[in-house]
């Protein structure tokens, strides 16, 4: 007996009058097959039954059964159901323990002592002609005998009207599947949210007093699809998350404070204040290109790949404990309303361009100096690529307009909140105001990333940008603005999950800052070491104690500072 190897929704395609030929004095023969149409069956699997050859009696052996001729069978073209006894059941069952071209059900048995329809033996008959034609294609010699070949052809004339019928009724139901599958997609929307609990301490040289906090962030991002293929975020964020002040460089411009050190967790909302913090469509256009459309506080790490998955972490709460250590600081420059595009060429080479404009309400604003052509605004372009999977790295360029109170390196905001005066979310004072705070500054900035991957527990990566400032309503020189680190991550350290990061750079400062500002600006370079250690504790729940060391972090003499954080990330 016989038994088809499926569960049951698997379909089994059926070939309709497969011609094989027997050449003149031929013995055996290679099943070859003619073009023929396909049509798909789907077989419940209480109807595929079977039946134990040693159980069921038996007109014919299958020794005896090859060597009966054909034509003094009877034809079973008229029965309603093929029994166990039937010539056309025997001839299958023959074909079965010559070739094995049905291995019955998953558990290497035949089940089922019963007739089966005509249909559901058409489609064991057509699995059976299949796997024999795959058999005899690889073989190096012939396979198939001749009596094989007759008892074939027999059984394909004899169930021709069947697979014609389940042709039709098949070709059918895949169309009016098709036509669901296409209209089956409804607009769906999933929470997805993370809470983030800071404990941390900041002290400095100059002794400013910056008390141990307890301080926390909360997001939930509302993620809908409408095709399947896209996703709107609307993100809700909440939070009391002020920034640590440290003394700021004596030619400080207004007062404004410097922007390093600042931690992920405090790009957010002060005073337990609660909005809509990022709202953003994500939809494609083929296979390899990818759009993204921001109408509030977009960035342009939004639509470009991390260059080091492990310490560029997009949320905030898993990867470096600063802003600075996520990524090159080229990216936050500029920010805010606007579009950026993807175009993967292969796995090699990606393309990526985006414009974004203004901070805060300002792209939204009609009035002049607003809106998203006449305000602040940076305009990227990338060309990632990746000759591997272990070696990635990208070139990047910004052109970029800073209207008078905006930082430089805004990433969207048009100040930090929760600071009292204007900052940016990196870099010093003079990198972030060049020109001053009343005055306007537009920036040709060139950025590198690399990452490279040693070994499967060992990432090294690498930044660095420079800016070319043009001041405007100044005959003073233009501004040389730098930033540069290079980065190591330690995957699965100690236990699967878990991942430490060693950052060491250089956060964006004012290269000429005594031809700009005079004797009184001190230029020492702001160094920036990091170090941490993400523990997984579970699926849900990370724990991330580190420590970070800023030397100068407003180009300031004598002002070193120490922070250390233990940060506790809950996803849901």
């Amino acid at each position: 007996m016989f038994g088809v190897k499926a569960p049951p929704t698997t379909g089994i395609r059926l070939f309709q009058n497969s011609k094989f030929q027997l050449a003149p004095g031929q013995t055996e023969a290679v099943l070859t097959e003619v073009p023929q149409t396909k049509i798909l069956a789907q077989i419940p699997e209480d109807s595929l039954n079977s039946v134990e050859t040693s159980e069921q009696p038996s007109d014919f052996s299958a020794e005896q059964l090859s060597t009966i001729p054909i034509s003094q069978l009877t034809s079973v073209s008229a029965l309603s159901d093929v029994q166990p006894t039937d010539w056309a059941f025997q001839a299958l069952q023959s074909l079965v323990e010559r070739y094995g071209c049905i291995a019955g059900y998953p558990d290497n048995t035949f089940r089922g002592k019963r007739a089966v329809s005509r249909y559901e033996f058409a489609a064991g008959l057509n699995t059976c002609l299949k796997s024999i034609n795959d058999l005899t294609k690889s073989a190096t010699t012939d396979l198939l005998r001749r009596e094989d070949l007759a008892t074939i052809q027999k059984l394909q004339q004899d169930f021709a009207s069947e697979l014609s019928i389940l042709r039709g009724r098949i070709d059918n139901l895949e169309a009016k599947t098709a036509e669901l599958e296409a209209r089956q997609f409804s607009a769906t929307t999933k929470l997805v949210g993370e809470a983030v609990f800071t404990v941390a301490a900041a002290s400095n040289q100059s002794g400013t007093n910056n008390q141990a906090v307890f301080q926390n962030r909360v997001r939930l991002d509302l993620q809908t699809s409408f095709t399947g293929k896209d996703t709107l975020h609307t993100r809700i964020g909440a939070g009391n998350t002020p920034n640590f002040s440290f003394p700021g460089n004596p030619a400080a411009p207004g007062g404004v404070p410097t922007a390093t050190g600042i931690l992920t967790t405090q790009e957010g909302y002060a005073n337990d204040s609660a909005g809509i913090d990022w709202l953003a469509y994500y939809f494609t256009i083929g296979e390899k290109a990818q759009f993204y459309l921001a109408p509030l506080l977009g960035a342009h790490t939004d639509y470009l790949p991390p260059t080091n998955p492990y310490i560029d972490n997009s949320d905030g709460g898993s990867g470096a404990l600063t802003l600075y250590g996520k990524n090159n600081s080229i990216y936050n420059i500029g920010g805010g309303t606007g579009l950026g595009v993807s175009y993967k060429f292969n796995n090699a080479f990606q393309l990526s361009a985006g414009y974004l404009a203004g901070g805060g309400d300002s792209p939204a604003n009609p009035s002049k100096g607003n809106g998203l052509f006449n305000g602040s605004y940076s305009a990227l372009g990338q060309l990632r690529v990746s000759p591997n999977k272990k070696l990635s790295f990208a070139l990047t360029y910004m052109n970029s307009y800073h209207t008078p109170g905006t930082p430089i390196f805004s990433l969207g905001f048009s100040s930090l909140q929760g600071a009292s005066t204007i900052s940016g979310v990196v870099g010093t004072s003079l990198a972030n105001f060049p020109g001053g705070v009343n005055t306007g500054v537009s920036a040709n900035s060139y950025g590198a990333e690399a990452s490279y991957q040693l070994n499967p527990k060992f990432f090294v990566g690498a930044w660095g940008h420079y800016s070319n400032t043009n001041i405007k309503s100044r005959s003073s020189p233009n501004g040389e603005i730098w930033n540069y680190a290079v980065t190591f991550a330690f995957p699965d350290l100690f236990n699967k999950g878990n991942v430490g990061g060693l950052i060491v750079g250089v956060e964006p400062y004012l290269g000429n800052a005594k031809a700009l500002f005079g004797s009184r600006a001190t230029n020492k370079v702001p160094l920036h070491v990091e170090a941490f250690y993400k523990y997984q504790l579970n699926n849900n729940i990370s724990i991330t104690p580190g420590v970070i060391y800023l030397n100068a972090p407003d180009q300031n003499k004598d002002a070193d500072a120490l922070i250390g954080v233990l940060r506790t990330t809950f996803t849901f």
